[in-house]
């Protein structure tokens, strides 16, 4: 049986926008850059997100007065995290892995600009 894809129309809409900004910049950026161009580009193609969105932890339910920031959430459902990176590591997908479980969404996509010839995006589900 074939599964249907968490949030399919929405990533479709992620990933034109991340193809666009590696066709226009290639790679080599800071991810600041990348980070920027693709708000930009989100924008245009009006793809609602939030920008770092501030994340509180908990520890056996009392507040921590550490936190997270991914760095966009798409569609108030799709954390986006983004790398400029010659490769993905454990470590990266880790971060995602750790910013769902804070936030309670589902779908991560890891994004990273630093690859060549095309930026890499993986589907992180928890």
């Amino acid at each position: 049986m074939h599964e249907k894809l968490m949030f399919k129309e929405e990533c479709f809409a992620i990933q034109g926008a991340v193809f666009e900004v590696y066709k226009e910049m290639g790679s080599g950026f800071l991810e600041a850059v990348y980070q920027e161009c693709l708000e930009r580009e989100l924008a245009v193609r009006g793809v609602p997100f939030e920008r770092q969105p501030l994340l509180a932890l908990t520890f056996k339910g009392l507040h921590l007065s550490q936190t997270y920031r991914p760095d966009l959430v798409c569609f108030g459902t799709i954390l986006l995290e983004l790398k400029a990176a010659k490769a993905l590591s454990p470590e990266h997908r880790a971060q995602v892995l750790h910013y769902l479980k804070a936030t309670g969404l589902r779908l991560g996509l890891l994004v990273n600009f630093g690859s060549h010839p095309r930026a890499q995006i993986e589907r992180i589900i928890l």
